[in-house]
């Protein structure tokens, strides 16, 4: 590990160039699974390195999602951790409610996992 961190994704992107270099988790399902599956690691003391809802991109509009996770626990939840994984899973609930997920090409998958991996790429060499 290169880092002191774990992703978790749905970005097939993101686990094809990640998965060797760091620890990964991949959900074989939508963002809310991910987003589920972050607030699981915060629940047991992680912290959260970047935000669910990075990007201009609506949470109903981008199928694909990574999170950083912190991989060293803390003895405590870290609230503020928490807070913004549960406003984030509220806010992809409500806009998924709201206006669905659109039928997206496969081309236009494909950029959004592009766009997804770019931002925690970028983040990850910060």
């Amino acid at each position: 590990m290169i880092e002191p961190l774990i992703i978790v994704t749905n970005n097939p992107m993101c686990k094809e160039k990640c998965e060797t270099t760091y620890k990964l988790e991949y959900i074989d399902g939508n963002v809310l699974e991910v987003f589920r599956k972050a607030r699981d690691y915060v629940h047991l003391n992680h912290r959260l390195l970047t935000h669910p809802l990075v990007s201009s991109i609506k949470p109903n509009e981008i199928p694909y999602r990574t999170v950083i996770i912190s991989k060293d626990r803390n003895n405590i939840i870290d609230m503020q951790s928490l807070d913004l994984i549960e406003n984030s899973i509220s806010t992809t609930e409500k806009f998924l409610k709201d206006f669905g997920l659109p039928k997206w090409t496969e081309k236009i998958l494909e950029d959004f996992m592009l766009i997804d991996f770019d931002i925690i790429y970028n983040a990850i060499k910060r």
